[in-house]
C-alpha cells in the first residue's frame, strides 16, 4: 500500500525534482549532479503499486481488440515552474512518436510492461540546410522543406522495463526520442525540467527519418559516424494523447511558491 502523502515515495520524488533543477547547470555542475543522482536513485524505487496504479493493465488476453480512446493517455502529477511531472499510459503497440524536448532535461521510468525507446542526439539546427546541400534523399525534398531539416546522430535504442533504471534524456543526448509500447500496454512516469512552455521557446516539434539515397555513398572504414537527417513534421494524424486522473499520493507543494497542481 502507498504511504501516507508526506512520507511517500512519489512526494520524495517531486521534492527532490524541486532541488535538482531549481539551478541547472552551468551555475554549479557538480553540486546538479549530485542532486540528479539522488533523484535517478529515487525514481529506481518507484513501482506502479505506489501511484495506485492496476498492474491488471498489462495483463489480457492475446486476442483481445484494442480498447477505444486515444492510443495514449496522460496523468498530471503536478508542475512547477523548474519541473513536471506525470505517468504516461500506451495502449498496446502505442507510439509517441519521434518529437524533442528542446532545452530540456527529462526521465523517464518504466512502471509496468516494456517500451522501446529510440533517442538521437541534437545538433544546433543552424546550417543544417547548408550542411545537407550534396546529400541526396529519397525521395527527393522540395526546397522548402529543406529549411526543416535538422541534423542528428543516432544514440541508442533500448528496450526498458520495470526491471530497468530510469532513462535521463539532456538537452543534447537523446533529446529527440520515440517512445513504443512492446508485447502489450505499458506505463512510465515522466519528468521533464523545465516544463513545456512555447513563450519561452519550448514547444514539442515531431520529425521524422529521412533515408538517404544509395547512390550518395558511405562512410568508409574508421571514418566518423555519419549524420542522421531528421525532418521536422506536423504532428501525425493517428498519434492523440488523452487525459486520465491520477489516482496516487496527492504530491503537496510544501508551502513553496510557483507550485501548480
Amino acid at each position: 500500500m502507498p504511504r501516507d502523502n508526506m512520507a511517500s515515495l512519489i512526494q520524495k520524488i517531486a521534492r527532490q525534482a524541486r532541488h535538482t533543477f531549481r539551478t541547472l547547470p552551468p551555475a554549479d555542475g557538480g553540486v546538479f549532479q549530485d542532486h540528479l543522482a539522488k533523484l535517478r536513485k529515487l525514481l529506481e524505487k518507484i513501482r506502479a503499486e505506489d501511484l495506485n496504479l492496476d498492474p491488471r493493465r498489462k495483463c489480457g488476453p492475446p486476442a483481445h481488440p484494442p480498447r477505444q480512446g486515444p492510443p495514449v493517455t496522460y496523468m498530471h502529477i503536478c508542475e512547477t515552474d523548474c519541473f513536471s511531472m506525470g505517468v504516461f499510459l500506451l495502449q498496446s503497440g502505442a507510439c509517441i512518436p519521434l518529437h524533442d524536448h528542446p532545452g530540456m532535461h527529462g526521465l523517464l521510468k518504466v512502471l509496468y510492461g516494456q517500451v522501446v525507446i529510440k533517442c538521437f542526439d541534437k545538433e544546433e539546427a543552424a546550417g543544417a540546410e547548408a550542411d545537407a546541400g550534396g546529400v541526396q534523399f529519397n525521395p527527393p525534398l522540395l526546397q522548402c522543406q529543406r529549411a526543416a531539416l535538422r541534423r542528428s546522430l543516432r544514440r541508442s535504442c533500448d528496450v526498458l522495463s520495470e526491471a530497468d533504471g530510469p532513462c535521463l534524456l539532456t538537452p543534447a543526448q537523446g533529446n529527440v526520442h520515440q517512445i513504443e509500447a512492446r508485447h502489450g500496454p505499458a506505463a512510465f512516469l515522466d519528468i521533464l525540467a523545465p516544463p513545456y512552455d512555447p513563450s519561452e521557446g519550448r514547444d514539442c516539434h515531431y520529425f521524422k527519418v529521412l533515408q538517404v539515397s544509395e547512390n550518395a555513398g558511405g562512410p568508409g572504414p574508421g571514418a566518423p559516424q555519419q549524420p542522421v537527417w531528421l525532418l521536422e513534421v506536423p504532428q501525425p494524424a493517428d498519434f492523440w494523447c488523452g487525459g486520465e486522473p491520477y489516482p496516487g499520493p496527492r504530491v503537496s507543494p510544501d508551502g513553496e511558491a510557483g507550485w501548480r497542481e
